[in-house]
């Protein structure tokens, strides 16, 4: 039973990265913090929140954050804080503007372009086995071919 406790805190604990000094005394304000930080990439650990990590800089980004929400700030304006400061790779779900437009839409054109390639390739190879070769050889091809294969 200790090892089932052991091993469930083990894996849970990254739910608890918020630390009780984080927390503020507006419950609304708290989870408008914490729903925004599930939005906002650790830039330490990749590929995961602010809100679950324990590194010192996600630390950091969420008493930012917070900081920002107790001033005053939107939700739009305190993440674009963030994003000013940091770069919009902090962000786990990136917007579909500007060069990030051109990332988004390579995959569907690639496999566009593929799929155009691959119906052209089969169309032809389905015409080609339509077509019958002629007769074959003329006399005087029929007759060359003997001489060669008598030598």
């Amino acid at each position: 039973m200790k090892r089932l406790i052991l091993i469930f805190a083990l894996i849970a604990s990254p739910l608890f990265a918020v630390q009780p000094d984080e927390v503020l005394e507006d419950p609304v304000l708290e989870q408008r913090a914490r729903d925004l930080s599930t939005g906002l990439r650790c830039l330490v650990c990749r590929n995961e929140s602010i809100d679950e990590s324990n590194a010192e800089l996600a630390r950091d980004l969420r008493l930012l954050l917070r900081e920002r929400l107790v001033a005053g700030d939107t939700d739009e304006e305190a993440v674009d804080f963030i994003v000013d400061r940091y770069g919009e790779y902090v962000l786990l779900k990136p917007t579909v503007t500007g060069a990030n437009l051109m990332l988004w839409l390579a995959g569907p054109i690639m496999l566009l372009i593929a799929a155009v390639i691959g119906w052209s390739f089969l169309r032809n190879r389905s015409q080609a086995v339509g077509t019958e070769v002629k007769d074959g050889l003329s006399e005087a091809e029929k007759e060359r071919l003997r001489q060669i294969l008598d030598d």
